[in-house]
């Protein structure tokens, strides 16, 4: 899986590519934790690549969604498939995260 990396303004956008498994939930979650801290809690992540995430995806998730609360902030997840979407409903980990149509309203929700 391939993670691309974008800035916008004061925020951090991460494009993984691909499904969101096994050592490629790890890579996510190494790459956010340092867009975390590069980036005072400003990250999105545009999942509009994202073909399938599984548990140790939504582990991964997770993971970066608890370091954002213990600073006060949200994790926000961009143009999740309807897969994506699911897997997170029948987990029950929608909530965790705030969810927006695109990149540039997610960005714009940090205003």
């Amino acid at each position: 899986m391939q993670i691309e990396t974008e800035r916008q303004g004061a925020v951090t956008v991460l494009t993984p590519r691909g499904p969101v498994v096994g050592d490629d939930a790890a890579a996510l979650r190494h790459q956010g934790t340092n867009a975390i801290a590069n980036s005072m809690g400003r990250m999105v992540i545009n999942a509009s690549a994202v073909v399938y995430v599984d548990r140790l995806g939504i582990e991964a998730l997770l993971d970066l969604a608890d370091e954002l609360a213990d600073a006060g902030r949200v994790l926000k997840l961009c143009a999740c498939n309807e897969t994506v979407r699911e897997v997170l409903e029948i987990t029950e980990t929608a909530a965790m995260f705030e969810h927006f149509e695109d990149v540039p309203s997610a960005v714009r929700s940090f205003l």
